[in-house]
């Protein structure tokens, strides 16, 4: 019987695993990592859906509160409450369907389900009484608008810019369901010396 040597026994526990030993390693760490990857991509999927998301202003309809090129953090969780007030400014969904250039809308809520809302002498009422409109530069100059009733579950929005022509709005497409509101606009986040609450 051959005897081994101490030293000969020493360098074989030092020899390195196995060739099938270290594949089987690194693919169990390239599956590591696939999940975790696939982990973080369901997570922001989530969150974007869900959560919040990034939107640039487009145009100049919420002038002054709003300039064209600007970033908004988008709050979706009004998507799932439903919960929507007056004076708050949303992302809505373009309500034809059909400007696939501008899909997405960013408006003020000027009145919800079952307010009456008219303009007379370039100020906006709601309910009968003036709304003191300090987020606007200047009276709307649209020109009248007959009393109108928001319905159930539903919204009317206004651009924050009173200038004749310069916001398509409700005035022009009716109020708007909750179910097309894609987010509440909370903060500009870009460029940064701008950034605020809305």
């Amino acid at each position: 019987m051959d005897s081994m040597s101490p030293k000969k026994a020493n360098r074989e526990l030092l020899d390195p695993p196995l060739r099938g030993e270290t594949e089987s390693s690194l693919l169990h760490e390239a599956l590591d990592w696939f999940k975790s990857i696939i982990f973080a991509v369901v997570v922001v999927f989530l969150l974007h859906h869900f959560i919040f998301h990034l939107s640039t202003v487009k145009g100049t309809s919420m002038q002054p509160t709003l300039e064209d090129g600007e970033w908004l953090f988008i709050n979706k969780i009004v998507r799932i409450t439903g919960s929507v007030q007056r004076g708050e400014v949303v992302v809505i969904q373009e309500p034809t369907g059909t400007d696939k250039a501008h899909p997405f809308l960013v408006k003020r809520v000027v009145a919800v389900a079952g307010d009456e809302i008219s303009v007379r002498s370039g100020k906006l009422y709601v309910n009968g009484e003036e709304v003191k409109e300090t987020y606007t530069d200047a009276v709307i100059e649209d020109g009248r608008f007959e009393p109108y009733t928001v319905a159930k579950g539903q919204i009317f929005v206004m651009g924050d810019n009173r200038h004749r022509n310069a916001s398509y709005d409700s005035r022009s497409f009716g109020s708007v369901p909750l179910t097309d509101i894609e987010g509440k606009a909370q903060w500009i986040v870009w460029p940064l010396g701008k950034w605020r609450s809305l």
